[in-house]
């Protein structure tokens, strides 16, 4: 089932008791970087530190006695696992979470803190979700999926909502995409508020599942192997996907160095730690920056969850390359 934009209003209600809106800004050097104006919505500045929350609660608060005495189960490089683990807590449902072996382990603790049992298996987010697949058949439990949950593509609608209402004038907006429900979100908000929005989803060349999936018009496989975590998936999302064939107007992809600067460019000109799949929005916009011009830009900032070694890995990068100019 494809929710509708009045399913987001919905969200909206169930998620103000627990949320509060996300700033949106706009940073002069970010401006000058891009050759134009160019707004940020800041899910960085979320309680778990990123977007997926508002999914999160939108689902759990829905759920039925049964599912609620089953438990929730999800698969997550992080974020996604953060999310349920917290509207489990807040709604008193037990919740287990499969991640990979190289989770980043300062998501998992947040997941452990919210009171979600971790479990470690597979090399990636593809192995984690066929464990959870195993554990769901063996012992019932609710299965949370990432993408194709229309509860959860809802709830993350609304970071568009308010983007929207601080910035209504938007001709273009940025999106990263790994499953692609948050991208999926911002098409049904973007195309009912302003059908004329571009909206344009990033995701990165070393894992390019969804993009090629959009390309193609079909569920795609692909080698997953990009550092951002929330825009490493291995294969398209059904439901997102069949949302994103309808309302999203572009994919690019970048490389996982462009990336990496962009992380740093969040923290010089915009003061603010974005993680990788937060800061591709902006390694999307200044690769286009000469077709922006004139432009009023907007970018979703989906999470700040990143760890140290990444970071020290983005600033290493940048500091080179500087070097080498």
């Amino acid at each position: 089932m494809i929710p509708k934009f009045t399913d987001v209003l919905a969200a909206r209600q169930r998620i103000i008791p627990y949320l509060s809106p996300t700033p949106t800004h706009r940073y002069q050097p970010i401006d000058d970087l891009i050759g134009t104006a160019v707004y940020i919505k800041h899910e960085n500045y979320q309680p778990v530190g990123a977007f997926k929350i508002r999914g999160g609660i939108n689902l759990v608060s829905q759920l039925s006695d049964d599912e609620r005495k089953r438990g929730l189960i999800g698969a997550s490089t992080g974020n996604h696992g953060q999310s349920i683990a917290r509207a489990g807590q807040l709604f008193g449902v037990a919740v287990k979470i499969v991640v990979p072996q190289g989770a980043n382990l300062g998501k998992v603790a947040a997941m452990r803190g919210f009171g979600a049992e971790v479990i470690f298996h597979g090399e990636n987010f593809d192995d984690a979700v066929h464990h959870v697949e195993e554990l769901t058949a063996e012992f019932g439990y609710r299965y949370v999926h990432s993408g194709n949950e229309p509860h959860l593509i809802a709830g993350v609608g609304t970071e568009t909502l308010e983007l929207l209402e601080a910035a209504p004038n938007l001709d273009v907006l940025y999106v990263p995409i790994g499953g692609g429900s948050g991208a999926a979100g911002t098409c049904i908000v973007a195309k009912t508020v302003n059908p004329n929005i571009r909206v344009v989803g990033v995701q990165s060349t070393a894992s390019p599942a969804a993009y090629e999936s959009w390309r193609s018009g079909q569920i795609e496989i692909r080698p997953n192997k990009s550092i951002a975590e929330g825009l490493a998936t291995g294969h398209g999302f059904e439901l997102p996907q069949e949302i994103l064939q309808k309302y999203l107007d572009d994919f690019v992809l970048v490389s996982d160095e462009s990336i990496l600067q962009a992380m740093v460019w969040m923290l010089e000109r915009a003061h603010t730690l974005a993680e990788a799949a937060g800061a591709s929005p902006l390694a999307a916009m200044y690769q286009a920056r000469n077709q922006l011009q004139g432009k009023t830009v907007g970018m979703i900032c989906s999470g700040g969850n990143t760890s140290l070694t990444q970071l020290k890995q983005a600033i290493d990068f940048s500091l080179q390359k500087s070097r080498e100019v």
